[in-house]
């Protein structure tokens, strides 16, 4: 079973969106593939119509097998499976804080899905936290969707500064340009800077699209409605490039 971790310390920069359409990428090339969505906000179960399982809260993420395993849903689409969240996982720090081995928990926690999937994608908060902290420690990659303005830019070096610190392995950061409009030159400016600095930046980039932003009307990945759309077949691509 491969972890991948869609993540960002800054939010608003297509995280969700690369969640999903990468997820339902995976399942349509064969993988047994389980999204889990560790935001509060649940973005992820809205996109593809489930709804938040109100067993599943608190310690009970981390510590009660049957009730994480119970609490996954089939998706309308073949080999895709959604774990989805709900409000209280807002509060995910304040009870890891209080158990052992706080930033190991959740590799505990999904190890029951272990053998039944191929894939399993974590959709991340928006932030550093403890939970954070166990995602960079399981996930086997992490990729980060940077849209290329400077505010991100600076997000992406922080996080860097941060794995370095703390002594987790960079080399596990993937990140990939989000929401790039070329008609703007400050973006190919600072794809070129980031690009220039660091090796294992994507190369496959997701342009702004309208029938990106259409996933909440449509509530299903961008690929399952306009996988012909140039802007949206590139999530394909860097599905391509991430299993690889």
């Amino acid at each position: 079973m491969k972890l991948i971790a869609c993540y960002s310390n800054k939010g608003g920069v297509g995280k969700t969106a690369a969640s999903v359409n990468l997820a339902y990428a995976s399942a349509l090339s064969g993988n047994r593939t389980l999204l889990c969505d560790l935001d509060p906000q649940g973005a992820s179960g809205f996109y593809f119509r489930v709804k938040p399982s109100e067993k599943l809260k608190n310690t009970t993420f981390f510590e009660d097998t049957k009730k994480f395993t119970d609490s996954i849903r089939e998706s309308d689409f073949h080999n895709l499976d959604l774990l989805p969240a709900n409000i209280s996982f807002r509060d995910f720090d304040i009870f890891l804080s209080r158990m052992k081995k706080s930033r190991s928990r959740l590799n505990k926690a999904l190890k029951p899905v272990d053998g039944e999937y191929d894939i399993v994608l974590l959709d991340c908060p928006p932030n550093i936290s403890l939970l954070s902290e166990n995602v960079f420690k399981v996930a086997d990659r992490i990729v980060v969707p940077v849209i290329p303005t400077t505010l991100s830019q600076r997000t992406l070096e922080q996080l860097y500064d941060f794995f370095k610190k703390q002594g987790y392995k960079s080399s596990k950061i993937f990140p990939f340009f989000s929401m790039v409009q070329q008609s703007k030159s400050l973006h190919l400016q600072i794809m070129e800077e980031i690009r220039a600095g660091n090796k294992q930046v994507m190369e496959t980039w997701i342009p702004f699209s309208t029938h990106i932003e259409r996933m909440g009307v449509h509530r299903a990945p961008a690929l399952a409605y306009a996988e012909k759309e140039a802007a949206v077949a590139a999530y394909s691509q860097l599905w391509q490039e991430v299993q690889n």
